[in-house]
C-alpha cells in the first residue's frame, strides 16, 4: 500500500459515499470503528481484506494503514478513539457484530461529534461497554504472501464461480495439489474450501449492495443453488441475504 496519508486523530464523523466511492489508503494514531449503517464497506490493508454489511462493523487499530471503498448507497459511521482507549484488546483489524443496541449507539455517537457534554460521555460509556460484549467474526480475506497462492487468489477474485479442483487450478499454475493445500495451511491457515467460501461470501455481499438478486449472486458466485446460497449466508451473517437485518 503506496502513498499513504497521515491523518493523526482518527474522525468521529458520519459521512454519505455513493457506491464504487473510495477513501484512498491513510493512517491514524488513535483507533477507529467503521459501520455502515446502510450499504456495505470493504476495508483493506496490508494483510488483508474485510467486507461488513449492516450487521458487522470494523475494528482499525491505532497505526493501521487502509482504505475503504464503497459497495450500494453508504451511511458511514466512523468513531474515533484515542490509543489508550481499546475495550477490545486487539492490536489487529477484526470484524465485529453489531447487535441492535450497539448499532444505535454508533449512530447516536456519531450524529453529533461536536457535543462534549456530560450526555455524550455517557454516551461514550455504554458504546464501550457494549463493544466489549460483540463478539468477533471469522470474516476476514487474508493476503496471502506466497507469490503461488497470489496467483491462485487473482484467479479466484477474477471469478468466484470457477468451481474447478485443487487440481485443476494446479495444472493452470504449475503447483500440485499437495503443495497448494500445505501453502494455504501454512500461509492462511485455511483449507482451500474455507478459503473459496470466504472469497465467494466477500463477492456476494458486494452483489447484494448493488441489488443484485439473491439467484443471480448465488450463481455468479459459484453455489450450486440459491438455496445453499442462503445457508451458508445465513450462518455466517445470522440473516438471509434477501432480508433487511433488525435494528
Amino acid at each position: 500500500m503506496q502513498e499513504i496519508r497521515h491523518q493523526p486523530v482518527a474522525p468521529t464523523s458520519t459521512r454519505r459515499l455513493s457506491s464504487g466511492d473510495r477513501i484512498e489508503a491513510h493512517r491514524h494514531d488513535d483507533h477507529q470503528i467503521v459501520y455502515a449503517g446502510r450499504g456495505t464497506i470493504a476495508v483493506t490493508t496490508d494483510v488483508g481484506s474485510w467486507v461488513a454489511p449492516a450487521t458487522r462493523a470494523l475494528w482499525i487499530p491505532a497505526g493501521t494503514a487502509h482504505r475503504h471503498q464503497a459497495h450500494g448507497e453508504l451511511d458511514l459511521h466512523l468513531v474515533g478513539l484515542p490509543a489508550a482507549v481499546n475495550p477490545l484488546g486487539l492490536d489487529r483489524p477484526a470484524v465485529l457484530a453489531v447487535s441492535p443496541l450497539l448499532r444505535e449507539l454508533v449512530v447516536a455517537y456519531t450524529r453529533t461529534p461536536e457535543d462534549g457534554g456530560a450526555a455524550r460521555l455517557r454516551l461514550r460509556a455504554v458504546l464501550l461497554d457494549q463493544l466489549t460484549a460483540a463478539p468477533e467474526q471469522p470474516l476476514r480475506l487474508p493476503t496471502p504472501t506466497s507469490a503461488l497462492l497470489r496467483e491462485l487468489h487473482d484467479v479466484l477474485r477474477a471469478d468466484p464461480a470457477d468451481n474447478r479442483s485443487l487440481d485443476e487450478l494446479g495444472r493452470q499454475l504449475g503447483a500440485g495439489a499437495r503443495t497448494l493445500s500445505r501453502r494455504l495451511r501454512d500461509d492462511l491457515g485455511l483449507t482451500y474450501p474455507q478459503w473459496r467460501t470466504q472469497i465467494r461470501l466477500h463477492h456476494a455481499l458486494v452483489l447484494l449492495a448493488d441489488d443484485t438478486p439473491v439467484t443471480a449472486v448465488a450463481h455468479r458466485c459459484g453455489w450450486s443453488s440459491a438455496s445453499t446460497f442462503i445457508s451458508v449466508f445465513r450462518r455466517t451473517f445470522g440473516h438471509t441475504p434477501g432480508s433487511t437485518p433488525a435494528t
